[in-house]
């Protein structure tokens, strides 16, 4: 691990931390959001759904988008919305221009969650691509504690009217960050492969630290040779059913734990279990310093125990703190149990598929399609996070414990496929994936 290699990696996952600061943003916001363009149920709910549809279409856009000009200048471009969708959310003049500038930025955000884990996967080392992949994950976590906390400090500060605009307009100055920081790390190996530029990719190698350049360029080179008159080669011709079943559920699962509903309206959550404003904010912020303690566990972990333990062990955590929040709102008592429980619930996320989802997806695809593949599995959990983020006001203003009992039994659900049908990935090449699952 050298600092060539750690610098690219830590380049490429702050994209994952911008990712996390506008995902989570919202949550301060959606108060005055309501009051200020007179919002209801439905359109607070369209608010947030907007910025996912964004997400949904730069997921399914940026595989192809980078496997033809590259991860690290195709995040470039993510760089440049997430700057345009801060500025326009802090300064928009309407309920439209917002709407606008959220679903810029979710171009920005599905777009990297596809580009960074591909990218960092693409130049690190089998034995630590979990833990190297995980930093994006780990960058997601920060910046959903930042937003967070900013929401926080910007609270205190009695701004009035001009609130959500600070909450909003903080992102513009990592936003121009990342950009900036993008001009100073290489292009992947594997992409210079792909690309037939072989001497830029074993300079590469070599800068990243390879311990045999010239051996490891040749096995990059054999496992892309067969493809090199097809890379146009579409991702549902039937040889890849196993990775893209598996990419698909690890993303839909991710979103069915309802983990994104609970970020995005952590503050109403809170706030329909008693408590005021500020303290909602102050138990949100909680909530997610336990997430990046938790998500560094996860990492720790996530090479030694494996991918498939992780969900496992995730899943029957989640299942019984998402069971014991349902009864709290069922019964309408012990609402000091509230936060010890979502806390609960994130631990168990945040060690099982909080780390192992980008890992997962970008090792289950061979090179000729792994930008396409990353591209569906992650379409598939902003998919079903729009549709869950979209929904999840209209379903607690009828009964707030139904959300959690729904998300409670898909992380059961979750359990038994995942013990049925998901092969570990943890200490094994990229090569040796696609050869296990069958994929020649």
């Amino acid at each position: 691990m050298n600092r060539y290699l750690l610098k690219a990696t830590i380049v490429g996952a702050l994209g994952g931390l911008l990712f996390g600061f506008d995902t989570a943003v919202i949550a301060g916001t959606t108060q005055q959001l309501s009051d200020v363009f007179h919002l209801t149920p439905f359109s607070l709910g369209l608010t947030v759904f907007i910025g996912l549809v964004g997400t949904v279409v730069g997921a399914m856009g940026s595989g192809v988008l980078g496997q033809k000009i590259g991860g690290r200048d195709a995040l470039r471009i993510m760089a440049i919305l997430y700057t345009i969708s801060a500025v326009g959310c802090a300064f928009a003049w309407s309920w439209d221009v917002l709407m606008v500038a959220r679903f810029v930025g979710g171009l920005g955000i599905g777009g990297s969650s596809v580009l960074g884990p591909v990218y960092i996967a693409e130049l690190a080392p089998a034995k630590y691509r979990g833990r190297m992949v995980g930093m994006f994950q780990i960058n997601i976590v920060i910046g959903i504690l930042l937003a967070y906390l900013s929401n926080y400090i910007i609270t205190t500060r009695n701004l009035g009217p001009l609130q959500w605009r600070w909450e909003f307009g903080v992102a513009i100055v990592p936003s121009i960050l990342f950009l900036i920081m993008l001009y100073g790390i290489p292009r992947s190996s594997r992409w210079l492969v792909t690309t037939n530029q072989t001497d830029e990719a074993r300079e590469v190698l070599e800068m990243m630290g390879s311990p045999n350049s010239k051996a490891e360029l040749q096995e990059i080179i054999d496992s892309i040779h067969l493809e090199r008159g097809a890379k146009q080669e579409p991702l549902f011709n039937g040889r890849y059913n196993k990775p893209i079943f598996l990419a698909i559920s690890v993303g839909l699962f991710n979103q069915l734990s309802g983990i994104n509903a609970i970020l995005y309206y952590s503050n109403y959550i809170f706030a329909s279990a008693g408590f005021s404003s500020n303290s909602a904010a102050l138990q949100t912020v909680g909530v997610g310093l336990v997430n990046l303690l938790a998500t560094f566990l996860g990492m720790s972990l996530i090479d030694k125990l494996g991918r498939k333990t992780l969900l496992l062990i995730g899943a029957i955590g989640m299942t019984v703190a998402l069971s014991g929040v349902a009864a709290v709102f069922y019964t309408h008592a012990h609402q000091g149990l509230l936060v010890w429980l979502l806390v609960l619930f994130i631990i168990f996320f945040a060690i099982s598929q909080g780390s192992v989802i980008w890992v997962y997806i970008a090792e289950v695809f061979p090179s000729r399609v792994r930008s396409k593949g990353q591209s569906l599995g992650s379409s598939s959990h902003w998919i079903m996070n729009a549709l869950i983020a979209g929904a999840f006001p209209l379903v607690a203003a009828r009964s707030q414990a139904a959300p959690f009992v729904f998300f409670a039994a898909m992380m059961l659900l979750q359990f038994f496929i995942v013990l049925t049908a998901y092969p570990e990935t943890k200490g094994s090449t990229l090569e040796a994936i696609q050869s296990n699952l069958g994929i020649h």
